[in-house]
Order: C-alpha cells, then sequence, then structure tokens
C-alpha cells in the first residue's frame, strides 16, 4: 500500500519519457562541423576571403578547408561533383543556368570589370575598337574570361576576326607591359596590386563604359559604377580622370543539401567581413541577396528577412541551434501538459492524501486481527501497533492543511491501541 504512488506516476513518466522518444525520431541530427570551400587561385581576392572565413568560423569550432581553382567555372563543377560545399561563383556566369541542384546563399561584394589596353596615343571609347587586337579573357574556367566574352560577343568580336587568348590575370599584365597582347580583361576588386600597377604605368590606359548603363540594361547582374579622379591613390592622382565601370558580385553559392545550421552561421559570421564601407560598397550593403542569377537557398533567404532569431542574440551560436533543433520536443510535452495541468490538484490532492490514506490497509488489518486473537497474544499486537504509530510519525510528512486528516489517522491508531489496553486490563 506505501507504493501505490508509484502506481501512478510511473505510467505518467513511461508515457512522457515514450513520447519524447518518438518525437526525437523527427530530430534532424546535427550537422558536421566542417566546411570545404572553393575559391580561385592563391594569389586571388577570393582566397584572401576564405582566409577571413577560416579564422571565424574555426572559433566556432568549424573546420574550414579551402580547395583553389581557375574561377568560378571550376568551381561550380566542384560544386557539382560534391567536392567542396560552399563556392565563390562570380553572379550571371552562364554555368549557373538550370543548376537546380546549386543554391545562391549571399553576394558578398562587387567585383569590377577592369580592361587594360595599351596606350597608344589614343582614348578607346567603344569595345568595338578593339576588333583584329590581341585580348587576354582570362583564364580558361574563370568567371573573368565568362563575363569578357559576353561583351565582346555583344560587340562583334571573337575568335574569327581577333586573337582570343586565355591567360591568367599575372601572365596577362606581364605580356601587357611588354606590349604583346593589346588588351587584357580582369574581374578583381580595387584592392588588386595588379589593378594598382597597371593604372600607375603611363604606357596603360583603362577603359571607360560610355554605355555602362546599356550594359546594365541588358545584364541583370551588371551595375554601373564610376570610378572617380584620384580614387584609386590621391597622392599619384590614379586614375587621372572619372571612368566609367561596369561590376557584378562575388556570390557564396552552396549545394543544396548543404547544413541549415552552417548556412545561417556562415552568413551570421560574415555579415561582420563585409558589411563594412568600401570603395564601391555603402555601409551595410553587403552581404545581400539582390540581383542574383540564381535560384536563392530557402534558409538564406529567411535570414536575411528575419535576421537573428531571439535564441541567436541572447546565446551562442551552437547552444540556440541545438535548442531550436529540439523544439520539436515541446509537441509532446505540451500535449501532456494540457490534460496534466487540469488534473494537477486533483492529483496533488491525492498525492498528499495518499501519504496517509496508505496506511490504513495495514491499520484495518491489524484492527480485524485483533478482533479474534487470543488475550495471552495481544501484548504481540500492542507492540506492533506502536511500532507502526512511531513509523508513521516519522514517514508521514504532510502540508498543515491536511493535518486534520493526519490526526484522524493517528485517532484511529490509539482506538486500537485503547481496545487492546482494555482487553489486557479486563482479561
Amino acid at each position: 500500500m506505501k507504493n501505490k504512488f508509484f502506481t501512478v506516476s510511473i505510467p505518467i513518466l513511461l508515457l512522457v519519457i515514450a513520447s519524447f522518444y518518438f518525437t526525437s525520431k523527427f530530430i534532424e541530427p546535427s550537422s558536421k562541423k566542417e566546411i570545404t570551400i572553393a575559391t580561385g587561385s592563391i594569389d586571388g581576392e577570393y582566397y584572401k576571403t576564405a582566409l577571413l572565413y577560416k579564422d571565424i568560423l574555426e572559433k566556432q569550432k568549424v573546420k574550414v578547408n579551402i580547395i583553389t581553382s581557375n574561377g568560378s567555372i571550376e568551381n561550380i563543377q566542384l560544386l557539382k561533383d560534391k567536392k567542396v560545399d560552399i563556392a565563390f561563383v562570380q553572379n550571371g556566369i552562364d554555368g549557373l543556368k538550370n543548376q537546380h541542384s546549386l543554391k545562391a546563399i549571399a553576394s558578398v561584394n562587387y567585383e569590377p570589370l577592369w580592361i587594360f589596353y595599351k596606350n597608344e596615343n589614343y582614348t578607346m571609347d567603344y569595345i568595338i575598337q578593339l576588333i583584329s587586337k590581341k585580348i587576354s579573357v582570362g583564364k580558361e574556367g574563370s568567371g573573368t574570361k565568362d563575363l569578357a566574352l559576353k561583351i565582346l560577343n555583344d560587340n562583334g568580336i571573337d575568335d574569327q576576326n581577333s586573337q582570343i587568348l586565355s591567360h591568367s590575370t599575372q601572365e596577362a599584365k606581364e605580356l601587357l607591359l611588354k606590349g604583346e597582347i593589346d588588351a587584357m580583361f580582369v574581374v578583381t576588386s580595387a584592392n588588386s596590386n595588379i589593378v594598382k600597377e597597371l593604372l600607375d604605368n603611363p604606357n596603360i590606359n583603362l577603359f571607360s563604359f560610355k554605355r555602362a548603363k546599356a550594359y546594365s540594361r541588358k545584364y541583370s547582374f551588371l551595375e554601373s559604377i564610376p570610378l572617380y579622379e584620384g580614387t584609386i591613390d590621391l597622392y599619384k592622382n590614379l586614375p587621372s580622370q572619372d571612368v566609367n565601370l561596369l561590376t557584378t558580385t562575388a556570390n557564396l553559392i552552396v549545394r543544396d543539401d548543404f547544413s541549415d545550421e552552417l548556412t545561417r552561421l556562415v552568413l551570421k559570421e560574415i555579415k561582420n567581413i563585409h558589411n563594412k564601407k568600401g570603395l564601391f560598397e555603402a555601409q551595410n550593403q553587403f552581404p545581400n541577396i539582390d540581383n542574383l542569377t540564381i535560384e536563392i537557398n530557402e534558409d538564406a533567404s529567411r535570414y536575411f528577412t528575419y535576421g537573428d532569431t531571439w535564441l541567436e542574440k541572447i546565446f551562442p551560436y551552437w547552444i540556440a541551434s541545438n535548442i531550436d533543433r529540439l523544439k520539436i520536443l515541446l509537441i509532446p510535452l505540451i500535449t501532456l501538459m494540457i490534460p496534466l495541468s487540469k488534473g494537477f490538484f486533483p492529483l496533488y490532492r491525492w498525492s498528499i492524501r495518499s501519504k496517509i490514506y496508505k496506511w490504513y490497509e495495514e491499520i484495518q488489518k491489524i484492527d480485524l486481527e485483533v478482533e479474534d486473537v487470543k488475550n495471552e497474544n495481544l501484548g504481540k499486537y500492542l507492540e506492533k501497533i506502536t511500532a507502526l504509530k512511531k513509523e508513521i510519525k516519522a514517514e508521514t510528512k504532510v502540508p498543515l492543511s491536511y493535518m486534520g486528516e493526519y490526526y484522524d489517522l493517528i485517532m484511529h491508531l490509539e482506538l486500537i491501541i485503547s481496545k487492546i489496553n482494555i482487553r489486557l486490563v479486563t482479561k
């Protein structure tokens, strides 16, 4: 009788455990804390940015591997082959078309298109003036080549009427300085040492797009941006005049099976790298999901729409993430709490009273046995009932509001003791 409370509490406990166990089957396991990133060449801007990512993500206990490549086209293939998880890809790349297994999570910065050409005492006003020239359009597999060929083809320039060459940026710069090619295309940031070196060379000119806005209308991923006189170097006055540039953006692309948790973590951490004011970028302009030519990752879209969750604002990321994953366990908890809350007070009253009532079975048994016992054996029952009384007083702790029922119990014990004593006196 003392353990009757457990006949109710144990089934309820087992029901709760079973509910949590069943619900846990629907919880996604925590993602592997490792990312492989595809960049570009080891001396390129993508690689430098990836090193910054590595530094901040490894502080969050995420291992970061970096793989170099020839550029955006090769990076797309690395993603498709599942050799990398995330890659830098230039916006507007044709290779991204119809790639339903790849998703964009952010644009992170502007990437201007620079066209440098030999200074032959004339200013080039239109791309068509490059016809019949030797032109380096970037390495095979690079985003530079993809964009350069678009621009050249729009102006009727191809390998039938000109020499289209595929050199790396470093190779093209050296050939241009030697006069062995006439022009070179390069897509890179204004911080590039090659850009600064070529701007500083009096034998090299920077092409200014007179029809920059026309190109930006034709291609949604291109924007027209001005590079004002002296912006790169005021002392050297580089460039020496205002220039109209075209710019695309550097995008982060992931496979569609990339972890939701890692997507949010990457966006959360890189925000502090890319939200600063730059030469062309406004404060907090990047990262963003504007003008992307590829489908946007659902979690990235949600992050840019709503920002950090309240859990992420309160807790370190991985704690917040685990709490968020486990929120599904609230379903059985709430389901059980609704009926349990209605029965809480009756259950509470029953649990308190059970501390008192559980003794009555034993008391009743002794009382019935005393009726039939011979007088010479009454002493044994008196000892038994007295010991039971001491045990009850030692083990039965109830709130003051239930002391009346407790004293009723003691009174019943006293009654049996009194009956035994009367028989002992009269025997």
